[in-house]
């Protein structure tokens, strides 16, 4: 159906005549701005956590942008890649500012997305009806990871080196095919430069387009079925007061109430970027490690291989599946099984499975190698986040009305998740390998277990509507 031309007092502004030649000529976009702007209704009650989302895409731009202009002067040749970056860093005017904005903004880009996600994991904005939502974040949040890896090998230093050689090798641990894989991802025997011609193509290309794509589904979804508050109460549900226009009375359009309010996060993020950027790029050796700055040298391996603070709680976990481990993993599946039987009211048919297929996961746990149990637990701890819809079963959404104890354990969970983290930075120890083993079984614990401990305990009294003290 054609769209209508509307007209316009010729005594109108430049600025309106100007807006109406537009409007009339591409209507989709200001219907859109429609839609997620100026007539999207958001819960009147965010909070400073509502800002990382567009944190995210404010540092996924900046990624985007500094990323062209790096692209303009590196070179992909395993014989020139690190004197390039050399030139980028030296020559190149205003190289090193650009540069050290694209590291900085990985790790900033982390940053948020955790807080992004917490946030999530605090209010309940994976439950119904907001499931897809969360699945979209969390594939951007593999994504993310997958573009990170591949372009931390792109400067050719040592650690990226080295750590690249780490991380492949791990896939060839898997049964069967792992050694065919670790040679398809590598494009050659050894990491080079096929592996370096791999990684940038995925990194400049194939993975910012599945980001995007995922970004843009992410914020679709979740204009679709409305945004979530600190409170959990729907307020465009069926029984939602609304207005004599149909407008959610505990909403106000986003423009422009919220768009102030995440200028002004990101003012408070870009004095926080620009200082790191310009005082401590290498932030102690965390966002840009001391051995990067060293050519790779495929002849001399550094003291210790580590991967960038962002994977680190990951690594942990793969380094915590010891042989002795193994056992402990036994018995979890052993005593699941045996729960599952015993207190379970399940058919005959469905108990005799629950055994049948935890004999065969002690079998295989016990025939293959830990260092592949090692990769799974890496990858499930990713994994079982898309999970997460559906492991909560508290009666409630939010933090605010779940019963008091929760907040204890959302709080280990993050001193948990942070223990983790700065262990898979430090070399392995003795103690340093018994606090991640412990580490690991609680973060798999949390989850798995989620069913059971997240309907524990007395909820409190949900309001009908959100809670809100103008300030």
């Amino acid at each position: 159906m054609a769209h209508e031309f509307k007209d316009i007092s010729p005594n109108a502004s430049t600025g309106a005549k100007v807006t109406n030649w537009f409007e009339n000529r591409f209507p989709t976009a200001f219907d859109a701005y429609r839609v997620h702007m100026s007539e999207y209704y958001a819960p009147k009650n965010f909070n400073f956590w509502y800002i990382f989302g567009s944190l995210a895409l404010l540092v996924l731009v900046i990624q985007i942008v500094t990323g062209i202009f790096l692209v303009m002067h590196y070179k992909p040749d395993a014989s020139k890649a690190f004197e390039s970056v050399e030139y980028i860093m030296r020559d190149v005017p205003w190289g090193w500012l650009i540069r050290y904005m694209h590291s900085t903004g990985a790790s900033a880009f982390f940053v948020v997305v955790y807080l992004h996600m917490f946030r999530g994991l605090l209010y309940g904005s994976y439950r119904k009806p907001r499931e897809l939502v969360w699945i979209f974040g969390c594939a951007i949040f593999l994504s993310l990871m997958a573009e990170a890896f591949m372009g931390y090998l792109l400067p050719w230093g040592q650690m990226s080196y080295w750590g690249a050689q780490v991380i492949v090798n791990l896939f060839a641990a898997i049964p069967f095919i792992g050694p065919d894989l670790a040679l398809l991802i590598r494009g050659d025997y050894v990491v080079g430069d096929a592996t370096l011609n791999r990684f940038f193509s995925f990194h400049v290309i194939a993975v910012p387009l599945v980001l995007l794509g995922l970004v843009v589904a992410h914020l679709l979804a979740l204009h679709d079925v409305g945004s979530n508050n600190p409170d959990g109460v729907e307020i465009k549900g069926p029984n939602a007061p609304r207005d004599d226009k149909g407008h959610p009375l505990d909403g106000i359009p986003f423009h422009p109430y919220y768009t102030v309010h995440d200028i002004f996060g990101v003012c408070v993020f870009l004095f926080i970027f620009s200082a790191v950027v310009f005082f401590a790029p290498e932030f102690g050796g965390y966002f840009l490690e001391y051995n990067n700055f060293i050519p790779a040298d495929p002849l001399k391996t550094p003291a210790h291989i580590a991967p960038v603070w962002y994977f680190t709680p990951f690594y942990s976990m793969l380094r915590a599946i010891t042989s002795e481990m193994m056992y402990a993993l036994i018995a979890c599946v052993v005593l699941a099984a045996g729960f599952g039987v015993v207190k379970g009211r399940l058919p005959v048919f469905i108990k005799v499975a629950i055994v049948a297929i935890a004999a065969a996961a002690i079998a295989l746990m016990l025939s293959i190698d830990a260092k592949f149990w090692g990769v799974v637990v890496m990858g499930g701890a990713v994994i079982i986040l898309f999970f997460l819809p559906w492991l909560d079963m508290s009666p409630v959404k939010s933090i605010r009305y779940r019963p008091g104890w929760h907040k204890y354990m959302y709080g280990i969970f993050v001193i948990n998740f942070v223990a983790l983290a700065y262990l898979g930075v430090q070399p392995p120890s003795p103690l340093g390998e018994r606090v991640s083993q412990v580490g690991t079984l609680f973060y798999f614990g949390f989850f798995l277990l989620m069913p059971w401990w997240s309907r524990l305990g007395e909820p409190k009294p949900v309001p009908d509507r959100v809670i809100f003290k103008a300030h």
